[in-house]
């Protein structure tokens, strides 16, 4: 994608959902942190069915903690690797009340100490709940940024430098959201909606009769005109 063709994608993507956000469920910074931990290889559908439940029994690390691990897998049991994912998210309460008072901590160091918290949760957590201009870099994003040639990259982290160095600051606190939500219902792995496709003009993997024609020459428009 050429570098003048990136604000046109990102003012189409931003005229097509003003307000983009995650459609994780949650009520506050630590729930955001929880339910994110605990969306690897999962739907978010799944994790908020599992979710409105704990998060109305724990809905801080102390609580959580004082539900106990047994409890904690009984109630994410629906959620793939449920029995990992409660060893961390539990870890990760000990943490956050022995060395953080309780509250979610503010930079990637800290965030990415936590146990199951890895450079995208962190981005998340970063971005969603501190207004961060991070950008998560999921299957979701990874796949429309190559796709689409907006940021080319062969690992999550080098897509995810490429878009941070590509991505206008004027869009940046919404791009992950804007790419992640495309990506999801729009720019389908299996086969991409591009007949629907609001970016298809801009995208380097559209079929030609949905991309923007190539601005004519002054040789092509004077040979039209003679």
């Amino acid at each position: 994608m050429k570098r003048a063709d990136i604000e046109p994608f990102f003012a189409a993507l931003r005229d097509a959902n003003p307000e983009p956000a995650t459609e994780l469920e949650y009520a506050s910074v630590f729930e955001l942190l929880a339910a994110v931990l605990l969306s690897a290889q999962a739907t978010d559908r799944g994790v908020n069915k599992a979710t409105r439940a704990l998060f109305a029994r724990a809905p801080t690390p102390a609580k959580m903690l004082a539900l106990g691990l047994p409890a904690l897998e009984e109630a994410i049991r629906t959620i793939g690797l449920f029995r990992t994912k409660a060893k961390n998210l539990h870890a990760t309460c000990r943490i956050l009340v022995d060395e953080h008072g309780g509250r979610v901590p503010k930079t990637r160091e800290a965030l990415e100490a936590l146990p199951g918290v890895g450079r995208k949760t962190a981005n998340v957590v970063l971005n969603n709940a501190f207004g961060d201009p991070t950008l998560a870099v999921d299957t979701h994003v990874f796949r429309v940024a190559n796709r689409t040639g907006l940021a080319i990259g062969r690992t999550p982290i080098e897509v995810e430098l490429r878009l941070l160095e590509r991505v206008p600051e004027a869009f940046l606190a919404n791009a992950h959201h804007w790419l992640i939500l495309h990506g999801r219902y729009v720019c389908q792995a299996k086969r991409p909606l591009c007949e629907v496709c609001a970016v298809a003009r801009w995208c380097d993997s559209a079929p030609p009769a949905l991309r923007r024609p190539a601005a004519a020459s002054p040789t092509s428009n004077r040979a039209a005109t003679a």
